[in-house]
């Protein structure tokens, strides 16, 4: 057993494993699938084996007969359609029914598009263990004129549990080819559990000394449990009122995750800051697009620098503005899921490439939409307009001149050509 891998009481291995399920099984989901599966077979004493990946079925066709997909996955351990010619591992198994995938499970990962978030979590409402723990894959945040909301509090008040945030400069099948990369993990320990990790609202339980020193077990009994609360990710006592994992599980906590989810090929770093790990991946997008117009208006890496530079700035402050108790400047400027993922994105990524794309060509990005992508949207042309329009409604859409800017070009009011000034203007 793994040092410090004791029950609540430090008496010895916990005794209970915590079961895995994956919510969600197209690229990226196959990909963290194959991922947690390797890691319970590794790591016996704090998981049980057999992970469960939740596959809404379809048909697929297979040596030229027509079968379902789950069939294939448990039969030939290879998700053909999402994430083909990747093997699998054998205990990773493929279920259709999302009730069944969940049952017993004490942790969730959820990996599907956000649209999609509020009618599983109404499905699974009351199916799910009352003390389960989640960890979003879901990239970026929802922006609209009341506030900004993030997709792991979706889920954590859609079903009543704590959920943390994963993200990172992570490109699918760069990963599931097991291609060195690295992520970020949030997760802030909710106090009523047992954790090696101190939560931000740090009380007797949360904040465990060293982790082979032993604690008192009456030190436990400062608080009652169910009295204890967390904190959402604006520092605010959350509404959604948890269950305590039981005490005969390992701990939830950063050591735990950790175990879950790195690999030799992919490394993890664990952060609280959940609000700042899942703004990263939305902001980034708006300034992935001034990245390509500058690299498409054939200006060269000094200005995309410039642009990185000024965007990376404007991100953290966005972050300090709206969510300034619990972000922290060093998840942006250190982090995966901060500089290394706008890094990759403004590097290539369909949003950096677009915009490239319509520069050079002298079109607008909305016809690069139609054109090269058959109508869907660039992600980073939706986020730009949510965010100014949530600051313009602030009045302070002149404090972020770079995202106003990548606005007011996507609109026809701004030129790429007025983008020097822009950043003279960020200067002063």
């Amino acid at each position: 057993m793994a040092s410090g891998l004791l029950n609540v009481n430090g008496h010895g291995p916990a005794d209970k494993k915590h079961k895995v399920t994956v919510i969600g099984s197209g690229n990226w989901g196959s990909t963290i699938a194959k991922i947690a599966a390797e890691n319970t077979k590794e790591h016996p004493e704090l998981f049980e084996e057999v992970v469960q990946m939740w596959v809404y079925e379809e048909e697929v066709t297979y040596d030229g007969k027509t079968e379902k997909l789950t069939t294939v996955i448990n039969t030939h351990h290879e998700n053909i359609k999402y994430l083909p010619k990747i093997k699998l591992p054998e205990n990773l198994v493929a279920n259709p029914s999302l009730e069944d995938a969940v049952r017993d499970s004490s942790i969730l990962i959820f990996n599907l598009p956000h649209q999609f978030i509020h009618r599983i979590c109404s499905q699974l409402k009351g199916k799910v263990v009352p003390y389960a723990r989640a960890i979003s894959c879901i990239k970026g945040v929802d922006v609209s004129d009341e506030g900004v909301s993030l997709f792991s509090e979706w889920i954590g008040d859609g079903l009543g549990i704590y959920c943390g945030a994963l993200s990172g400069a992570n490109l699918a099948t760069e990963i599931a080819e097991e291609k060195l990369s690295e992520t970020t993990i949030a997760y802030d320990p909710p106090p009523m559990d047992n954790s090696r990790n101190p939560s931000r609202a740090t009380t007797p339980r949360s904040a465990t000394p060293a982790r082979n020193s032993p604690r008192d077990a009456a030190d436990l009994s400062i608080t009652p449990l169910a009295d204890m609360q967390h904190r959402d990710a604006r520092g605010r006592i959350s509404k959604t009122r948890l269950t305590p994992v039981p005490p005969e599980y390992p701990p939830l906590d950063h050591d735990t995750f950790k175990a879950l989810f790195q690999r030799p090929y992919f490394l993890v770093s664990m952060v609280s800051d959940v609000a700042g790990t899942s703004l990263g991946g939305a902001l980034k997008n708006i300034v992935a697009l001034a990245a390509g117009f500058v690299v498409g208006k054939g200006w060269g890496n000094n200005a995309k620098s410039a642009i990185m530079r000024v965007g990376l700035l404007e991100m953290i402050k966005f972050g300090k503005e709206f969510f300034g108790e619990t972000v922290a400047t060093d998840t942006f400027t250190k982090e995966s899921a901060g500089v290394a993922d706008l890094i990759t994105s403004c590097s290539g990524g369909r949003n950096f490439n677009g915009a490239r794309m319509a520069v050079e060509r002298g079109v607008s990005v909305q016809e690069i939409e139609q054109k090269e992508l058959n109508g869907q949207k660039l992600q980073g042309t939706s986020t730009a307009a949510e965010v100014y329009s949530f600051l313009q409604k602030r009045g302070q859409e002149n404090e972020y001149p770079l995202f106003t800017a990548v606005y007011d070009i996507l609109e026809g009011k701004k030129t790429v050509e007025d983008i020097p000034a822009i950043l003279a203007k960020a200067q002063s």
